[in-house]
């Protein structure tokens, strides 16, 4: 159970591919579409322009076994729509995060967040044996946890003053999470919503 393996992850929808230097054309495409980047509390996204250092940056953080990054691929357009990540990893207390998630706009609402979530939770309770996964959001991002509650995953407290953003305002952390005696639930639940989307 190698917590930094990346493996490729299929669904009917999505493919989550682990992130090259070759996702980064698609994904300063993707990007654009909304212009995800100038969203205010969304500082990890990256402006198309900036999409190969991005992309470079991630793979370091990789390489120095800080995240594991996926691409996410729409398997209608085989193009990459999107980024998401294992975050805050620690194999000896069996818990990650799945953070750093963003999509192009035309691919929101679409099923393809809840297919790359349901893959990212099955590889991390059923390969990894994961007892704890996290989500963890800014307070102002009203999209970002009602989506993360639709997911099943139960709002453990916020972190008051917990990061400086760029700009010198204060982050509030959200921070949800399942955990593994809730899993087989949230996964049943999760196959419903995609049944939904087919």
């Amino acid at each position: 159970m190698d917590y930094f393996s990346r493996p490729t992850l299929s669904g009917d929808r999505v493919t989550l591919e682990p992130l090259a230097k070759s996702h980064a054309a698609d994904l300063a495409i993707a990007v654009a579409d909304g212009a995800l980047w100038k969203t205010w509390y969304a500082t990890h996204i990256a402006s198309p322009e900036k999409m190969g250092s991005d992309v470079e940056t991630r793979l370091d953080h990789f390489a120095a076994r800080l995240s594991v990054p996926w691409a996410i691929v729409d398997r209608r357009s085989e193009r990459a729509v999107g980024i998401t990540t294992y975050l805050n990893i620690e194999p000896a207390n069996r818990r990650l995060e799945i953070g750093s998630t963003w999509l192009g706009r035309a691919s929101q609402r679409t099923g393809i967040n809840t297919e790359a979530k349901l893959l990212l939770l099955t590889h991390a309770f059923e390969s990894l044996d994961c007892i704890a996964v996290e989500f963890r959001t800014h307070w102002h991002n009203l999209q970002s946890r009602a989506a993360v509650a639709r997911l099943g995953a139960k709002q453990d407290g916020v972190l008051r003053n917990h990061k400086v953003w760029p700009d010198g305002t204060l982050r509030d952390t959200v921070v949800f999470s399942v955990i593994d005696g809730e899993w087989p639930t949230v996964k049943q639940s999760l196959v419903q919503r995609l049944a939904g989307h087919a």
